[in-house]
């Protein structure tokens, strides 16, 4: 759903470049991979307690059913969820996405700059070690 996608992809990379900058030593030009991978992980968790909200309206409706359609679309089923469940319904299920969201976005945004440098694209300036 691109509702849920767009904006959370473009979240999830900029709370990437933004705690990468923040976690790079004064001085130095490029953020360690502990950096990488402590942003990445900061970055995937954020991002899913963020969009959480429409990961539940896009799972209603693709558990809808075909012949008995309990909702008419996407602002029938948001307005249908709150009435009967609240506020806190759009947060089924938050504790879980972000607890997985810490370690798999740190190794793939870790593995992703890392990649782009061996292959020469964009400059992510990784320090590989302490020097």
């Amino acid at each position: 759903m691109s509702c849920r996608d767009i904006p959370g992809i473009g979240l999830f990379f900029m709370a990437y470049h933004v705690m990468c900058k923040k976690l790079t030593f004064p001085g130095e030009d490029k953020p360690r991979v502990w950096a990488l991978l402590l942003s990445g992980g900061v970055a995937g968790t954020v991002t899913w307690v963020t969009v959480n909200p429409l990961d539940v309206i896009k799972s209603r409706l693709q558990s809808d059913g075909v012949k008995h359609q309990k909702y008419r679309g996407m602002w029938h089923c948001i307005t249908d969820s709150y009435r009967t469940g609240g506020i806190r319904v759009f947060y089924t299920g938050v504790t879980i996405n972000a607890l997985q969201g810490f370690p798999v976005s740190a190794v793939t945004l870790t593995v992703y700059s890392l990649v782009l440098q061996a292959l020469g694209g964009f400059n992510t300036n990784v320090t590989m070690g302490t020097d």
